[in-house]
């Protein structure tokens, strides 16, 4: 086994590196953000440096998270590095100190990072997204679009039976729509009516529909001023569906989960977050064994920015790999959990083949 005075001194070279590298990227991410919001508020009277300072720290976590893979990538092969061209890890081999050895205090230094970062840093940063968006809200106004045809679509159920509604514009986090057209159905799933409003407003238990006209099968169109339509939606749940994954903590996830499928909404890109929260561990783990892979190796005689290149490349790939699956499972293609864990998984098992490789033939 590993000295502990080694072992020690390997895990608080990996932990500042990391730490390091992360606090750079998240003060470059602030920066820019700042700069782009400050050009938005542009002609804003009440949005001023200040208010835009602290809007762009507030959003800056939320998207930090999204880099934390790549500053575990890039932190894990600057230390591989330093100590490959200091001929640390040299003397340590010579020792007698394998690779699968002086790879558990990296390996538990990014398990630790990634454990706190879902459980601790993730509540904290999607609370702060939360309020971001709502100062955001206040600050540029405009009104929420949903769907890739613009349009938002809402499943319901009530004591009159099935209905769908879609809207062309939605505001007031989807409690208020605008050009409104609803499909109801009865008990057994047979068309009952249209419902076509200038505007929809959800009350406790019913939406109220302004300026409606209703068809229905075999009768006349009828026009009302005001319309009342039954529904099981509350405020809270409809609101919660306009709520962006990244925006709800980890631990809420859950709950909304259960609660958006009781409305009868789509609760995938809620599922899909969760678990892959759950796997981000597994994913920090396997930058970790990338970065070995092309790291350690003795640099006597050059070669460091090819194995660099090569590295930033591998994780660029597993990065866009990710994304493409994860995209897959956002559309329904694949279920959340192999979304989600599959390229950590794959990933992981073709470094540790790599390492394998290498090291023991």
């Amino acid at each position: 086994m590993i000295g502990a005075t080694l072992g020690a001194y390997l895990l608080a070279r990996f932990a500042r590196t990391i730490l390091a590298v992360f606090g750079a990227i998240f003060a470059l991410i602030a920066l820019v953000d700042f700069v782009e919001m400050f050009r938005r508020a542009a002609g804003i009277p009440q949005a001023g440096a200040g208010t835009i300072a602290l809007l762009s720290m507030m959003r800056t976590p939320a998207i930090s998270e999204q880099v934390l893979p790549f500053a575990v990538l890039g932190g894990s092969m600057f230390t591989f590095v330093a100590l490959s061209r200091k001929l640390e890890l040299v003397v340590a081999r010579a020792a007698g100190v394998s690779v699968w050895q002086f790879l558990g205090p990296p390996l538990l230094v990014v398990l630790s990072i990634g454990i706190f970062s879902v459980a601790a840093f993730n509540p904290v940063a999607a609370l702060l997204k939360q309020r971001a968006d709502q100062i955001e809200t206040s600050l540029f106004g405009g009104v929420q679009r949903a769907g890739s045809d613009s349009s938002l679509w809402i499943h319901q159920s009530s004591v009159d039976g099935q209905a769908i509604i879609r809207a062309e514009h939605s505001s007031d986090k989807g409690t208020v729509l605008a050009n409104v057209s609803v499909f109801g159905f009865d008990q057994e799933d047979r068309f009952q009516e249209r419902i076509d409003a200038a505007r929809a407003h959800l009350l406790q238990g019913f939406w109220r529909l302004k300026d409606a006209r209703v068809i229905a099968p075999g009768e006349k169109p009828h026009a009302f001023g005001v319309y009342l339509l039954a529904t099981n939606l509350t405020p809270a749940q409809v609101t919660q569906s306009f709520v962006a994954p990244e925006s709800v903590p980890f631990w809420d996830l859950p709950n909304v989960v259960r609660r958006t499928e009781q409305a009868g909404l789509d609760a995938t890109a809620y599922r899909l977050r969760y678990q892959t929260l759950l796997a981000r561990p597994l994913l920090l783990v396997a930058m970790v064994l990338i970065a070995a892979c092309f790291s350690l190796r003795f640099f006597r005689f050059g070669g460091v920015s090819r194995t660099v290149a090569g590295g930033v490349i591998s994780g660029f790939v597993l990065y866009v790999a990710t994304k493409l699956v994860a995209d897959l499972g956002g559309a329904g293609l694949l279920s959340a959990p192999v979304a989600a864990w599959s390229p950590a998984v794959v990933a992981s098992m073709l470094g540790t083949l790599v390492l394998l490789n290498q090291e023991d033939g």
